[in-house]
């Protein structure tokens, strides 16, 4: 089982190690720059629309804007630290055992404070303006948008793991990014407007604490974290884990 895969990790080689640091920095650049993108692409739709409720220009808007940084984001750290950027993905990372839980930790540290500082910059260059936490739409209950978290962020992960993690996806090079970018855009068109279709407990985390608003946020961390999780352990164990019987040669008939 993966699970049986898991490792703590050592602070010297997971936390203090030069390498270590680096792969953090690059969680926080990227994660930064990521979220700058996403966040500020819907407090520009605000700006425009004089704080209009959103439209479905505006859940284009952010899907694209999701994607793009997304795919920057992932692209530029990929070689660094593995190109997380998300919580949720360095968790399923986890208990797939393909990284430590101190150097999860450590990751998961960077990227809270990337989103943080991207939401801090955000509201300083707009002179103000309010990085929106997420929230519920009108007819949506928590536990409708718990159950969008945990299958969108499933997708998000498995994403992840087939075209970046498994040993066996061979030189994808950019389609890795792409396609993490592609199904991250794809799931904001279809949770956006229910939701807001985090997928990333990170992302929620910077608006969330620069607004100071943490209404149902407990959703945006534990659906994806739930999600993540499972897409980890499920790929490892029957796509990594579990290997093909060898198929006889012609010989052995």
């Amino acid at each position: 089982m993966p699970i049986n895969r898991v490792a703590i990790g050592l602070p010297r080689e997971d936390v203090v190690h030069p390498g270590a640091l680096k792969a953090a920095l690059a969680e926080f650049i990227s994660t930064a720059i990521f979220v700058f993108a996403g966040q500020g692409s819907g407090m520009a739709f605000s700006k425009l629309t004089d704080n209009a409720s959103n439209t479905p220009a505006g859940i284009i808007m952010a899907s694209l804007a999701h994607a793009f940084g997304l795919f920057v984001g992932v692209s530029t750290a990929a070689n660094i630290s593995g190109g997380h950027v998300n919580p949720a993905v360095t968790f399923g990372a986890f208990l797939g055992g393909n990284i430590s839980l101190l150097r999860g930790i450590l990751y998961w540290i960077a990227q809270l404070l990337g989103s943080t500082v991207a939401c801090l910059l955000l509201k300083f260059s707009t002179h103000g303006m309010t990085t929106s936490a997420f929230a519920l739409s009108s007819g949506v209950n928590v536990w409708n948008a718990f159950v969008f978290e945990i299958v969108m962020t499933f997708g998000l992960v498995y994403t992840v793991y087939a075209t970046a993690i498994d040993p066996k996806k061979g030189d994808v090079g950019i389609i890795a990014p792409l396609a993490i970018g592609f199904v991250v855009g794809a799931n904001i068109l279809a949770g956006g407007a229910f939701e807001g279709a985090s997928m990333n407990p990170a992302v929620s985390f910077g608006p969330a604490l620069v607004s100071w608003d943490w209404t149902n946020h407990w959703v945006y961390w534990v659906g994806p974290l739930i999600g993540g999780g499972l897409a980890g352990i499920i790929y490892n164990l029957f796509f990594i884990t579990l290997t093909h019987e060898p198929v006889p040669s012609t010989s052995e008939f």
